[in-house]
């Protein structure tokens, strides 16, 4: 017997087996493959329970790493809490519990709760301190870094040491939301197919923020306005509803500026999640079309899952003294 036909047992080494064994062998699997041949010919399904392939040999090929709590992983997965800052206007409490059911559909079984970080209920206080012990992700549903991202939030989340929380980074900036800014100027009548030459020189956008006294905060809707623009094509100009030495550059400020600039189309986009008195106010100063806020947009809601997926993608302890951002 030559010795590619010796077998090997677990610890490495070679034998060969008498030949009555190998006979006995052979048969159970000539037995086991006839079993699956009908007696037409046709071939037979394997029961559910066989395998015709021997296990994947995981040192090799090592399972992919659970992202939505599925059967690789036997632990429930982290409650989504989406953290919006709340306003008095009551579309906003409408908008963002839209948003809310839209990612339910686009993740089927994830718990998603919303906690508000003031003048809504609940409050971000109220949904943690109601969970039960596991785990949780806080998703703000913010567009920018800023005070409620660096300091409020976090310190919600130590004030639940009952929980193992993690919190995510800002929505913006980001693609995904250049992406869902211009499909909702498409909405408010933007062209939907790309401008001509001596169109881009007529057109321009400006992008609604709040505002922030934080300086990252206007460097992060400038980034987010320079991916509306790579878009477009055209100039889009970050303002702010609510100037602040950091952001301070108002929206009738930025049109009038692109108006001198012999910009006869522009467009006000609202870098807004909800709508409220920010949002109003900015789209009241349109010389030609307002885009309504970015509201329950699919993009947005796919948005927030990514947010979701990365806080908790990285290996370590939950712990409810952890509480770091994930880079942006």
């Amino acid at each position: 017997m030559t010795p590619s036909n010796a077998l090997h047992d677990e610890s490495g080494s070679t034998h060969l087996d008498s030949t009555a064994h190998l006979m006995d062998r052979i048969t159970s699997r000539l037995g086991s493959r006839l079993s699956l041949i009908s007696p037409d010919g046709s071939r037979r399904q394997a029961p559910e329970n066989s395998s015709r392939r021997p296990a994947p040999d995981s040192s090799r090929h090592p399972a992919p790493h659970p992202r939505h709590g599925s059967r690789h992983d036997p632990r429930p997965r982290p409650t989504l809490v989406l953290v919006p800052h709340g306003s008095r206007d009551p579309r906003a409490l409408a908008t963002v519990t839209a948003l809310a059911e839209r990612i339910r559909e686009q993740r089927p079984g994830l718990d998603v709760r919303l906690g508000h970080i003031e003048l809504n209920e609940p409050l971000l206080t109220e949904t943690l301190a109601a969970q039960q012990g596991g785990r949780a992700v806080l998703v703000p549903l913010l567009l920018s870094r800023g005070q409620h991202v660096k300091r409020d939030i976090p310190a919600a989340a130590a004030d639940a040491p009952h929980l193992a929380t993690r919190v995510a980074a800002p929505l913006g900036p980001h693609p995904m939301l250049a992406a869902a800014l211009h499909s909702r100027l498409v909405e408010a009548g933007w062209p939907a197919r790309p401008l001509s030459a001596s169109a881009r020189r007529r057109h321009a956008v400006v992008l609604a923020a709040a505002g922030s006294r934080d300086p990252r905060s206007a460097a992060d809707t400038g980034r987010a306005a320079k991916l509306l623009a790579d878009r477009l094509g055209v100039p889009v100009v970050p303002a702010y509803a609510a100037p602040t030495d950091a952001c301070a550059r108002t929206v009738p400020e930025a049109l009038a500026a692109l108006a001198a600039e012999g910009r006869t189309r522009t467009a006000v986009a609202a870098y807004f999640t909800a709508p409220g008195r920010f949002a109003t106010q900015s789209a009241s100063a349109a010389p030609w079309i307002a885009a309504p806020p970015l509201g329950a947009h699919p993009t947005l809601a796919r948005l927030v899952l990514h947010r979701y997926d990365e806080a908790r993608a990285p290996d370590g302890a939950w712990t409810a003294e952890q509480h770091r951002l994930t880079a942006v």
